[in-house]
């Protein structure tokens, strides 16, 4: 069995013992018992990204407490912007304007699209099919072998070929 590190052993036994307790101070800061949970799993989470943060510390348990009531502050705060974020109605929201892209983005988009379109109409009946098939239908490699009654090879060189011939068509604009 593999060993952990001394500070990941560290981190679990303190997490351990002080579980109760950290659940119990993120209650009393006012959340939930689910949430005050999520607050402390969140907290091991976050420490175990980080082993040096636990190095050096006059008291595990206080540094613990100390960072799942910020935890707990941050969560609020998050809470509270994705109210107000997410508080307006529909009606509200459709009266936003949306930005509109100017001429010259939308001379240059159709432009592109016009490029793309030749040059899926100048690949070969076989390739534009299993090309289609793949960008519009979303289908898997294996499915357009299956449907196309060809390999999977075959279908993998169609694509590669398709996606080469439309970045080719397109290198001036890029």
């Amino acid at each position: 069995m593999w060993d952990k590190p001394a500070s990941r052993v560290t981190l679990d036994d303190a997490m351990e013992t002080y579980y109760q307790e950290l659940c119990l101070v993120a209650r009393r800061h006012g959340h939930a018992p689910p949430v005050a949970h999520e607050i402390v799993h969140d907290l091991y989470l976050r420490l175990t990204g980080k082993p040096r943060a636990l190095e050096g510390r006059a008291s595990l348990k206080a540094f613990l407490m100390r960072a799942c009531i910020n935890l707990g502050i941050d969560r609020f705060r998050r809470e509270q912007l994705e109210r107000l974020l997410f508080s307006g109605t529909e009606l509200e929201a459709m009266s936003v304007a949306a930005e509109l892209p100017d001429a010259e983005a939308l001379a240059d988009r159709q432009y592109r699209l016009g490029l793309l379109h030749k040059a899926i109409l100048d690949m070969s009946v076989e390739r534009r099919r299993v090309f289609l098939a793949s960008c519009i239908a979303n289908l898997t490699s294996d499915e357009i072998a299956q449907r196309a009654g060809i390999s999977r090879n075959m279908v993998d060189r169609h694509l590669r070929k398709a996606y080469l011939h439309c970045l080719d068509a397109l290198e001036d604009t890029l």
